[in-house]
């Protein structure tokens, strides 16, 4: 019944996507970068499925970059059941992440590749959206018990009680961490919402007590009075920092995924980030132009339409001859990171995942 009702509803998005915009099929330049990046990272999927792992700079994070990988393959309307190169690298792809050593007794995705507690949500986000898009009942149940299980971690790990209050509501980078930051918290925000979503136990106050630590992230506002001191300015890495373009973004998603789409909060970010154009050289630049890109789109309007370009824009710009993208942070990141981000940042005119959706 659950496979029936998520296929009946995948269709739906599938066809909304159709109809609100282009495709894959179309011949567009951006539709040509998204399938060179997609086939940059077929390249780099292992005999085991790990996507990533052959790349030196990520084998240690093998769990957490088959995940992202997978998330960008699924972002541009690819799916486990298809019959094609794609299909098959995303079956493999969550083969090897639902295999028994991946995730611990406790629920936990971070441990064995280190990737922590930003490996676990994003791990957690992939599983929730492909829910019931299994290739088979086999791998189904195997998603919707590893989810739950993820899920159930993070509810936990929310409640260890932080050393000042004005980390509560949030997460770091450890299921025992006793304060938090935002970049950590997104992540499992949009696990949380993705899998409530998805029908999975998600508890109303889990995500509650997050909306309220996001909020609190925000540069510019009274925790006393509860009102807003500065209504252009922007979401920060900690309580009481000062916000940066890649914090600023994934506030400005974070919330409007957990469907508080009137806070001043949002207003403010917006004003901010109109302020703050696109280069190539800002730091954690695809991470920050990936919350960039999703949170524009859901403010809508000419917002998400001048995002779209900007974004495109400098994408396309960027894409290497092998087909994915480089950063200034590769040094320490791997190819797989920045392209799968690249994808997803560019995937916002498919709309095919539902946690995307307006």
């Amino acid at each position: 019944m659950f496979k029936a009702v998520a296929f009946v509803f995948l269709t739906v998005c599938l066809l909304s996507a159709r109809a609100a915009g282009p495709g894959l099929n179309a011949t567009s330049a951006v539709d040509r970068a998204v399938a060179r990046g997609i086939n940059f990272l077929l390249t780099r999927q292992d005999d085991d499925g790990a996507i990533g792992k052959i790349d030196r700079k990520s084998k240690d994070n093998a769990t957490v970059m088959t995940g992202l990988a997978l998330l960008a393959l699924a972002s541009v309307g690819h799916q486990a059941t298809d019959d094609t190169a794609e299909g098959r690298a995303l079956r493999k792809g969550l083969d090897y992440i639902l295999a028994p050593e991946r995730q611990d007794a406790t629920g936990y995705f971070g441990k064995y590749d280190g990737s922590r507690m930003y490996g676990h949500g994003i791990v957690t986000l992939m599983l929730a959206e492909l829910l019931g898009m299994g290739v088979d009942s086999r791998q189904d149940a195997l998603i919707r018990d590893r989810c739950q299980k993820a899920i159930d971690l993070i509810v936990r790990s929310q409640k260890v009680r932080k050393h000042n209050p004005k980390y509560e509501g949030g997460w770091r980078y450890t299921p025992d961490a006793n304060d938090a930051d935002l970049s950590v918290t997104v992540w499992q925000v949009m696990a949380l919402r993705a899998a409530k979503n998805s029908g999975l136990n998600v508890p109303k106050d889990t995500i509650d007590a997050a909306i309220a630590y996001i909020k609190r992230s925000y540069h510019g506002g009274n925790r006393r009075s509860g009102r807003l001191t500065n209504l252009k300015s922007a979401f920060a890495y900690e309580p009481d920092h000062g916000p940066t373009f890649s914090t600023a973004s994934e506030g400005l998603l974070a919330l409007q995924v957990c469907g508080d789409y009137s806070a001043e909060e949002l207003t403010g970010t917006v004003a901010w980030l109109h302020e703050q154009p696109l280069k190539r050289e800002t730091r954690f630049f695809f991470y920050g132009t990936y919350y960039y890109a999703q949170g524009m789109y859901q403010r809508g309007g000419e917002d998400a339409e001048k995002a779209r370009e900007a974004v495109e824009k400098i994408m396309l710009e960027m894409q290497q001859d092998d087909g994915s993208w480089v950063g200034r942070d590769q040094e320490t990141v791997s190819k797989v990171y920045s392209t799968s981000l690249a994808l997803l940042s560019l995937s916002v005119r498919y709309h095919f995942m539902p946690i995307y959706q307006r």
